[in-house]
């Protein structure tokens, strides 16, 4: 985890929040490099989820939504952590997950256990009383169910389908940490597959399935992937079943994505409070019912840290070190890097350039003039970019340049004519985007 974390200060994909006032506690801002990963982990999962799927409608619900809304859900009474303070260090930890009676940091006595609830509050409007208490949504989730009828009505949806939605959401989480893994304003990729009562076991084996094999297709190996089925005393009170994709972090195994099939209960909780009908009138059968519900539930933010840590690797090459970040083409955030042989030979800086702008049609390119050839190749590859594209003195006449890939580290000579084929059907044929 440090030599990810170091490489990712210093090349640009995660940056401490608010790092030049000390930084705010478990907050991290993507940087240039880290903004296209998880735009480009974001967009990978959209793809296969909506647009390739005759099943799935998008949404993109607000944060905010109204208070009655959590009191339905369950999350103002139930969403708490059991929280202990240290009479001596005064540090806060969750009961629940401590081994010992003392604590850990210093060895001092715990206070006695109060419940504390993880959603963070704000007003709406100039007056901060009870009647304006809002709150930060803790999951995205609610936004779909409480769009359920407006969302198959208007798209004339029929059983089985689903939506999709990616977002936004805060939990005020006790002990964050472990870098991206744990903190409190995160993103998540959730849906919602509203089926028939009845089928919903076949459909959340379907879906346990269906997710599990995403994250081996972008890159992850199978080996640092298991799943992991909760046990009667996990299960949270309105699941019928649920699976964990677990993924070995640094730390342990530990949650990358959930699979639970939520039954009827929140269709049916929010028509009890809003005292409006959300059953699904099936035209077919001639019969009227509150949908089950499979949720596949995934962490972006966890998801691009799973896929650093999987692409991160260490070899040694003609007695040097190199470090590779081994991103699957889809994911990497540059995808092509078109560098110059000489720097001082102004015709070739010309025609790197031109090669570059021609690139950035279909392309993430990226110029860099800024260093010798072998230190470029060592920078793109820490980086991840796929390809590297090298123009030298004989390109000038035979119109060709070296491309050289980034994990072999072969190489082969393409004219300018057809580099921009060669390079589509190596980028854009692994996964069929």
């Amino acid at each position: 985890m440090d030599k990810v974390v170091s490489l990712c200060k210093r090349r640009g994909f995660i940056f401490q929040n608010s790092e030049i006032y000390g930084g705010v506690g478990s907050t991290w801002d993507y940087g240039p490099l880290g903004a296209e990963l998880k735009r480009n982990v974001k967009e990978a999962w959209w793809r296969e989820m909506v647009y390739q799927r005759e099943d799935m409608e998008g949404l993109d619900a607000a944060i905010l939504m109204h208070p009655q809304v959590w009191v339905a859900s369950g999350h103002v009474q139930g969403f708490t952590d059991p929280l202990v303070d240290c009479k001596s260090c005064k540090k806060r930890f969750k009961a629940d997950s401590l081994q010992t009676a003392r604590c850990p940091e210093c060895g001092g006595e715990f206070t006695e256990a109060r419940q504390f609830n993880l959603m963070f509050k704000t007003f709406m409007g100039p007056v901060e009383d009870e009647a304006a208490v809002v709150y930060l949504r803790p999951e995205t989730a609610q936004g779909i169910f409480t769009n359920f009828v407006n969302v198959q009505t208007t798209m004339r949806r029929r059983l089985p389908f689903g939506i999709a939605q990616i977002g936004k959401a805060f939990r005020n989480e006790i002990t964050p940490g472990n870098f991206t893994f744990r903190t409190r304003e995160f993103e998540q990729m959730e849906i919602e597959y509203f089926v028939e009562p009845g089928t919903d076991q076949h459909w959340h084996e379907y879906w346990v399935q269906e997710r599990f094999q995403w994250y081996s297709k972008y890159g992850i190996e199978k080996d640092n992937l298991r799943l992991r089925e909760h046990g009667p005393d996990e299960l949270a009170h309105y699941a019928k079943g649920c699976y964990d994709i677990e993924y070995l972090f640094p730390m342990g195994w530990s949650e990358l994505e959930g699979i639970a099939n939520r039954t009827d209960f929140d269709l049916k909780q929010h028509a009890q409070y809003s005292r409006k009908d959300l059953s699904f009138f099936d035209d077919l059968q001639k019969e009227r019912f509150i949908p089950y519900v499979i949720e596949p539930s995934a962490g972006a933010d966890r998801a691009t840290l799973a896929f650093l840590l999987d692409a991160y690797r260490e070899e040694e090459v003609r007695g040097e070190k190199r470090v590779v970040l081994g991103l699957h083409p889809t994911l990497a955030p540059i995808k092509v890097a078109v560098l110059p042989l000489l720097r001082n030979r102004p015709d070739l800086v010309e025609l790197a350039r031109s090669i570059a702008r021609d690139l950035r049609r279909q392309f993430v390119t990226r110029y860099d003039d800024t260093g010798s050839i072998g230190r470029l190749y060592r920078r793109q590859d820490e980086i991840g970019t796929p390809y590297c594209v090298t123009v030298d003195v004989q390109s000038l006449t035979d119109h060709a340049v070296t491309v050289r890939e980034r994990d072999s580290m072969l190489q082969d000579r393409i004219s300018l004519e057809g580099l921009e084929t060669y390079l589509l059907e190596r980028l854009c044929g692994r996964d069929g985007s």
